[in-house]
C-alpha cells in the first residue's frame, strides 16, 4: 500500500473507531437534528458533563464535529450529516439478520 493510501485509510478508520459506541452515536444522531451544547446533551444521556466533553472530543479529534463557544455554552454540529447515511445500512443489515434468526427459530 502507498503512503497516500495508508494516511486515506487511517483516517477513514479514526472517523469509524470515533462513531464506534454507543454515546457517541446517540450524540451525532442528535446533532444531525440540531447543534447542542454540552448542558443539553448530558441531560439528555443522564452524564455529567466530563463524561459528554471526552465523547465530543473523540468526535471533534475525528473531525466529526466542529464546536462554537457563545458566552459560557460550547455548541456542538455536525460537520458532514451524510456521515449517518452509513447506520441506514447498518440497520438493514441488523433486521436482515433478525430476520434470519427468527426464520431459524420457526
Amino acid at each position: 500500500m502507498k503512503e497516500k493510501e495508508k494516511l486515506y485509510f487511517d483516517e477513514r478508520a479514526k472517523m469509524i473507531k470515533a462513531m464506534a459506541h454507543p454515546t457517541r452515536l446517540y450524540i451525532l444522531t442528535k446533532l444531525k437534528e440540531a447543534e447542542h451544547c454540552v448542558c443539553e446533551l448530558t441531560e439528555m444521556l443522564g452524564f455529567d458533563a466530563s463524561t459528554i466533553s471526552k465523547h465530543l472530543s473523540v468526535l471533534k479529534n475525528a473531525g466529526l464535529v466542529s464546536d462554537d463557544k457563545r458566552g459560557l455554552n460550547v455548541y456542538y454540529r455536525l460537520e458532514n450529516p451524510c456521515i449517518l447515511d452509513i447506520l441506514e445500512c447498518v440497520d438493514s443489515a441488523i433486521r436482515k439478520k433478525l430476520k434470519s434468526q427468527m426464520n431459524m427459530l420457526k
